[in-house]
């Protein structure tokens, strides 16, 4: 089997080592040979194969082509003509003052320069730095253009959120930088960009009138992350190696691995769903076998952040928000008022599910297991603020069936939770969502209104060593709930498992917004 690269994103390391690469160049070559368009812009989540790409197109444009023996783009028409290429990534410049990205901007401009024999002249600003480094290589070169590409050019402004008068100013420098590539357009024969949102006020956007978004294109709907297909061309042997070790029928690990790492999707009409890389380059790469937290363990977009602290995700999540998404929540064109919605969906938290073209609305959805579970740990931060700690302890007890311990923390939380501030009399409904939210957040499957033959249960949560089915009732007697549980049938799908079942009666005050009584029942198999 070829080792997996799971710290690489150099192309030619990846090639020269043997390890796997996932064969993306078809793509590129479209891009590389556009007759039409030649500056491209392209969004997607953070660790999503950008920067492997990124270092992909340098590598085609230097014309080295013998790193591309037996992929596609070697069987294509393509004149492998070397120009100079200017490679930037923005995520290595630092953000924390103001002063400190100036210097680290400087810093990282001079070193960048540096690598293409050109000396950065300190007296004169990056921006100016680029233009003459562009004229500069063109002059120089016997192709007479330069081919540049920015990889995370958003990080510093996104890194900057915290503070907007920061943010703003770090935008405006960076204006001075790309508003360069406005009047070289002729002696630039390719331009990329890449990044997780496009802030479409920056001077980029607003310059260069032929910048190309395919962020949204169907054509590369699928040029970033990996599809079933290529995990059965690429990683057969490691799932397969995988599975054995993991004690699972093959095809019970595949359902398994999708449903942990595949469903992200960027474009209306192509509904094929993606796994993000390093979910998979990660998962494979762990020889004793399991699914586990993958790319939110390599920790969460500081954009999204430093956005959170100032809006009310519990309302920004709620399941009626997402159905009926137009095309201009997406925009970040104002760093003042970003809309949730498109700061969720550029950072990976949300992804599209559908979309309608009589109403052209999209409805959005978390996309799989392992991010699901980290929006609920943030929705339940969210919501209880300091006692969020208590979640675990909570997951803990119900394991254990310590229902005084469990129904008193649970009780605790919902009193210090916001159910929002424009609601009077708070619907059944909130209170399941926490409750969702809660037991998502603990490693649970859990099933919202799952569908029996008698009806729909609230709630049912279920682990490898029991099940919990949950009704939730307003203003009712906890054996109402009880009574409904066993009339409805809600047990039967799992009397067959083996596992301990409980019904779980919780009933709340519609006026102080609080749980008013908490029951459990262990139920035969």
């Amino acid at each position: 089997m070829k080792p997996i690269a799971k710290t690489s994103n150099d192309f030619p390391s990846i090639i020269r080592d043997g390890q796997v690469y996932v064969d993306k160049t078809a793509y590129f070559h479209s891009l590389v040979t556009d007759r039409q368009d030649k500056y491209f812009f392209l969004a997607r989540p953070r660790r999503f194969g950008k920067t492997l790409m990124i270092s992909t197109l340098k590598t085609i444009f230097e014309g080295r082509r013998e790193f591309f023996a037996g992929l596609a783009i070697d069987k294509m028409a393509y004149d492998w003509k070397k120009y100079p290429v200017l490679a930037f990534n923005f995520g290595q410049v630092a953000a924390s003052s103001l002063d400190a990205f100036k210097d680290s901007f400087a810093a990282y401009m001079a070193n960048a320069l540096s690598k293409v024999g050109i000396s950065y002249n300190a007296s004169e600003m990056p921006g100016n730095n680029l233009g003459m480094a562009i004229d500069a290589l063109a002059a120089a070169s016997d192709a007479g253009q330069v081919v540049v590409l920015v990889d995370e050019y958003d990080d510093p402004v996104a890194r900057s959120l915290k503070d907007m008068e920061q943010a703003k100013a770090v935008r405006d420098i960076l204006a001075d930088f790309y508003a360069q590539l406005k009047d070289r357009t002729g002696v630039v024969k390719f331009l990329m960009m890449t990044g997780v949102s496009k802030f479409t006020k920056m001077s980029v956007f607003s310059t260069l009138s032929n910048m190309t978004d395919i962020s949204f294109d169907e054509r590369y709907a699928t040029m970033l992350g990996y599809t079933d297909g290529e995990l059965d061309v690429h990683f057969g042997e490691h799932m397969h190696r995988q599975a054995e070790v993991m004690g699972l029928d093959y095809a019970e690990y595949r359902r398994q691995l999708k449903w942990w790492y595949n469903g992200f999707r960027f474009v209306r009409k192509n509904s094929t769903t993606l796994y993000n890389p390093i979910s998979i380059a990660m998962t494979l790469a762990r020889p004793e076998g399991e699914f586990d937290a993958t790319w939110t363990e390599t920790g969460r977009p500081s954009m999204l952040m430093n956005y959170l602290s100032r809006i009310n995700l519990v309302e920004a999540m709620a399941p009626e928000r997402l159905s009926s998404v137009s095309d201009e929540e997406f925009d970040l064109s104002n760093l003042d008022s970003f809309k949730p919605v498109g700061m969720l969906f550029q950072t990976g938290y949300l992804t599209i599910k559908g979309y309608d073209p009589a109403t052209r609305f999209y409805s959005l959805g978390v996309p799989d297991e392992e991010i699901r579970r980290d929006v609920a740990m943030l929705l339940v931060d969210a919501m209880a603020g300091e006692v969020s700690g208590w979640g675990a302890q909570l997951g803990n007890r119900l394991r254990a069936a310590d229902w005084p311990a469990f129904f008193k923390g649970l009780g605790s939380l919902y009193a210090k939770m916001c159910y929002g501030p424009k609601e009077g009399r708070v619907h059944e409904s909130s209170y399941s969502r926490i409750l969702h939210t809660l037991l998502a957040s603990q490693g649970m499957a859990v099933r919202q209104e799952e569908t029996s033959a008698s009806g729909r249960s609230d709630i049912v949560a279920e682990y490898a060593g029991g099940v919990f089915i949950f009704e939730l009732k307003l203003g009712d007697a906890a054996d109402d709930a009880f009574r409904q549980i066993e009339e409805k049938g809600y047990a039967k799908p799992y009397l067959a498992s083996g596992k301990p079942i409980w019904a779980v009666a919780l009933v709340f005050d519609g006026e102080t917004r609080h749980l008013a009584d908490a029951k459990a029942r262990r139920i035969e198999n």
